[in-house]
């Protein structure tokens, strides 16, 4: 009788899992990807490259509909950058139409399930005809209170650290800062993600297991968890398994249990 009391007291309660096997209460805020493999899934397939761009790009809008679903609040994606600019010039024209192409046909679902989309990066150096289709994008969806869609579009993390450096110092020499109230904080709020939380997770396809210059402040405290799949192969049910060994971690940011 004392060891059924016993056991009786110390059970565990369950865990309550949707269908995909994800507790509601713990889905990362924020979820960053670096979507990687396009080229060499269009070359598996003796395809040219913009066809692993165009396969790629048709995958952003599962993913994103995926993150919805499960209530991200953040779903930051690495669209192109900074660095993008050296591949071949036909590349980059190809990709620069892609948002244009891309928002054309999705837009208006974005809009229906109450998403904004946000763009970070350097919008000057766009051409003009992606700069016009992204911030017609932002401006059309800039009331809506559900996920938010962030691209980085021309993005670099060093760049963008040194901005905000630069942002910073600028104020300390014009009074309106001193040096002892820098913090942490004060970094968020000159950075491209201000007002945005620090992503939980970190996806990267195509088998490389590097951030490739991508919110390298941000992930300080980021699980990162990466994968084999080319993107354009990347689905929901990976996107799902990723979440699940989120969950399954145990985050200390530095401290103990």
């Amino acid at each position: 009788m004392l060891q059924r009391l016993k056991r009786l007291f110390t059970t565990q309660p369950q865990i309550q899992t949707d269908e995909h096997g994800i507790v509601p209460d713990a889905v990362p805020n924020h979820v960053a990807i670096i979507m990687d493999g396009n080229g060499r899934w269009a070359r598996k397939r003796g395809m040219p490259r913009i066809a692993g761009h165009r396969a790629g790009m048709n995958k952003v809008k599962e993913i994103s509909l995926a993150a919805d679903d499960i209530g991200v609040k953040v779903l930051t994606l690495y669209a192109f950058s900074t660095e993008n600019w050296k591949r071949p010039i036909e590349e980059v024209e190809f990709l620069m139409r892609l948002p244009e192409e891309w928002l054309a046909k999705e837009l208006d679902t974005l809009i229906a399930r109450n998403c904004r989309i946000r763009i970070i990066g350097e919008p000057e150096g766009l051409p003009g005809h992606t700069l016009r289709v992204v911030r017609e994008a932002e401006e059309k969806t800039r009331a809506n209170t559900g996920m938010i869609l962030n691209i980085a579009l021309n993005y670099g993390s060093r760049r963008e650290i040194l901005s905000a450096v630069r942002q910073i110092a600028e104020d300390v020499q014009a009074g309106r800062l001193t040096l002892d109230e820098i913090e942490d904080t004060t970094m968020d709020q000159h950075l491209l993600t201000a007002g945005l939380p620090d992503p939980d997770l970190l996806i990267r396809t195509s088998g490389e297991v590097r951030l490739s210059n991508f919110l390298l402040w941000q992930c300080a405290y980021t699980e990162f968890w990466f994968t084999e799949v080319f993107w354009p192969d990347f689905s929901r049910d990976y996107f799902f398994q990723a979440i699940r060994a989120f969950q399954g971690r145990g985050r200390r940011f530095g401290g103990l249990k």
